[in-house]
């Protein structure tokens, strides 16, 4: 249900956001069981990203105009009418993308980018394995992946989800109810494995996915929808060379998401202006319909994002 809150106002190096759209991540539900507090200062109110117009400027701001249609990466706070927004994590709608739709990027454009190539260092010609590829994280990674010229693996639970996976541009499908990854991918790869994993789940397939890793393989951590505590082999891990990331966006401090922002901006949203490029988007639901996008979520039913639009 809505509450009456005060609008916020903008503070220094600041803007105000009259929201377009949010988008439905775990992280909200996480924090609607209690189970994921937002950072301190962060507004208490779910949404890591929304789209919208500028509505003010706070003191020190540049480089925005009142009007501006963007979208942006939050802390919190999307669940609602209007957000302040940090400047440094404002980017403007992508060429051809509508306004509603822009809510469905930044979130994962940053987690996509920020792990499998700024951390992990994706190269083209190597092999990426993206576990959940339907998801919205997935989805996006099978695009960027493929854009730089690598070749891309995923999982994914239904045909029909692989199906799509496979318009996108994966070209090794692993149904995991049914196929073991470890050994599509080894098939897949002659042998060789993966060299960059992207990983959802966590504890449940931190074994499986240290022996899917090709020698000199990176293995980035962003969920844990399989547990939170898995035993790790050293010596397979010594073996491959290996390297294992864990990373979290939420939490990160103001400056740390700038540079990753300015990375998108610089990298990623000329691929979406291309073409290249696009937001996928499941369904969109009006912002007071949460609890039902929610169930969607739970439910594992959706492909790509789910949006929460106002009027």
């Amino acid at each position: 249900m809505w509450d009456e809150v005060p609008d916020p106002e903008p503070g220094e190096g600041e803007v105000l956001v009259e929201v377009a759209a949010s988008a439905v991540n775990r992280a909200d539900l996480l924090q609607r069981q209690g189970l994921y507090d937002p950072p301190p200062g962060a507004s208490p109110c779910p949404g890591l990203e929304c789209s919208g117009r500028i509505a003010a400027l706070g003191p020190g701001t540049s480089g925005w105009s009142v009007g501006d249609e963007v979208c942006a990466l939050l802390s919190g706070g999307g669940y609602a009418e209007k957000v302040v927004v940090p400047a440094g994590q404002l980017l403007p709608v992508p060429e051809g993308v509508a306004l509603d739709k822009a809510a469905a990027l930044p979130e994962v454009t940053c987690t996509v980018w920020s792990n499998v190539f700024m951390i992990a260092h994706l190269r083209p010609g190597e092999t990426l394995l993206v576990h959940g590829g339907s998801s919205g994280i997935g989805t996006m990674a099978i695009q960027l992946a493929k854009a730089v010229g690598a070749k891309v693996a995923v999982t994914a639970g239904s045909r029909a989800k692989l199906d799509f996976c496979a318009e996108l541009g994966a070209d090794v499908l692993v149904d995991y109810r049914e196929q073991d990854f470890v050994e599509e991918v080894g098939a897949a790869t002659d042998g060789a494995g993966a060299d960059v994993i992207l990983d959802n789940m966590g504890a449940k397939y931190l074994d499986r996915n240290i022996r899917a890793l090709a020698v000199n393989g990176r293995l980035a951590i962003i969920g844990m929808q399989g547990g939170m505590k898995g035993e790790l082999n050293i010596g397979a891990l010594l073996g491959k060379r290996g390297t294992v990331t864990a990373t979290s966006l939420r939490a990160r401090p103001a400056g740390e998401k700038a540079s990753i922002v300015a990375a998108v901006r610089e990298h990623v949203w000329p691929l979406v202006a291309a073409g290249r490029v696009r937001p996928v988007v499941d369904r969109e639901l009006p912002m007071s319909e949460a609890a039902t996008a929610h169930r969607v979520l739970e439910e594992s039913s959706h492909i790509g994002k789910v949006l929460l639009t106002l009027p």
